[in-house]
């Protein structure tokens, strides 16, 4: 990462608003961004452990990191009860500082960044788990993260067909539209044909398991980003069980991932059976070839801090 120059005490944070953000960092320099970092030698074993603070309806999360030159954290509130406010379910600020002196460099909206980082963790995690040549993507869910990974995987593989599994037809509509927007032939679809696709996404709110894990073919690439909460799954105990399971970190997983707590709880996942992604990009763990692969992630400090990083930097240029 580059060197942050000398700051001054007087010296004002540069705001970043949500387009800003997204107009500096694309999602593929995103996926760039964190490939890079976990090739640096950084492992995300060292990042601080999220901590959730309970506050009105909902809680807070704090998110703090540190990457060589740069320091910084997300502030994010969680309330359930704000979308029939009119307001969003989840709200971040993030602060980036120089690690030298502790100056806060930046603020950002940091909702802009989740939108980048977490499918950008996910396509990186594609790009070495979903086979060559597939062709076929199927996501559950229609918010801005399944719109977010559409987009992000159609840059790791050349895609023939997406297809949209969600519970509302307007906004299963709308995600196809924007499949369709990026050049990709899209359609709707049901979670039983989850058996015909090379690559599925689940970016949804859903507490239970969204699909027979017995159908995915032994070929096919799961991701699963849609919770960070114990009690929450959207994956079964049949498809961890015969998965090669990757995690972005083995501590981070078993603490928060449900599908991986679950899955170990009920005996159909060994925790040293856990494959560390960095393990897989820095070539030091071998991809499984005869059984599906899953990518369970939860979203992690040091991805919004190699992101934000990289904004700065992007506008300085």
């Amino acid at each position: 990462m580059t060197q942050p120059q000398q700051s001054t005490s007087e010296s004002t944070p540069r705001w970043f608003t949500a387009q800003q953000i997204l107009d500096a960092v694309s999602p593929r320099r995103a996926r760039e961004l964190l490939a890079e970092t976990l090739r640096s030698g950084f492992r995300p074993e060292e990042d601080p452990a999220r901590d959730n603070v309970a506050a009105g309806e909902g809680h807070m999360l704090l998110m703090p990191s540190v990457l060589g030159p740069w320091s910084g954290i997300k502030v994010a509130s969680v309330s359930p009860g704000n979308p029939q406010r009119g307001l969003p379910r989840i709200q971040a600020t993030y602060l980036l500082l120089d690690t030298a002196t502790l100056t806060v460099r930046a603020m950002m909206e940091g909702n802009a960044l989740t939108t980048l980082r977490t499918p950008a963790i996910s396509a990186l995690a594609a790009e070495h788990l979903a086979a060559p040549g597939a062709r076929t993507l199927m996501v559950f869910g229609t918010g801005p993260q399944a719109l977010s990974h559409i987009e992000a995987f159609a840059d790791v593989r050349a895609l023939d067909e997406v297809v949209v599994c969600g519970r509302s037809p307007e906004k299963v509509e709308a995600a196809l539209e924007h499949a369709r927007s990026l050049g990709l032939t899209a359609r709707a679809g049901d979670a039983d044909e989850v058996g015909s696709a090379d690559i599925v996404v689940c970016a949804t709110s859903a507490s239970q398991p969204l699909f027979d894990g017995t159908l995915v073919r032994d070929s096919a690439c799961v991701v699963a980003m849609g919770s960070h909460e114990p009690g929450a799954r959207e994956l079964d105990d049949a498809l961890m069980e015969r998965a090669q399971v990757v995690v972005e970190d083995r501590g981070t997983a078993l603490r928060e991932a449900g599908d991986v707590i679950q899955a170990v709880a009920h005996g159909a996942l060994q925790e040293d059976a856990l494959v560390p992604l960095a393990d897989v990009v820095a070539g030091r763990a071998a991809v499984a070839e005869d059984r599906p692969r899953v990518f369970k992630c939860v979203g992690m400090s040091w991805q919004d801090l190699a992101v934000a990083a990289g904004v700065l930097e992007a506008a300085a240029d």
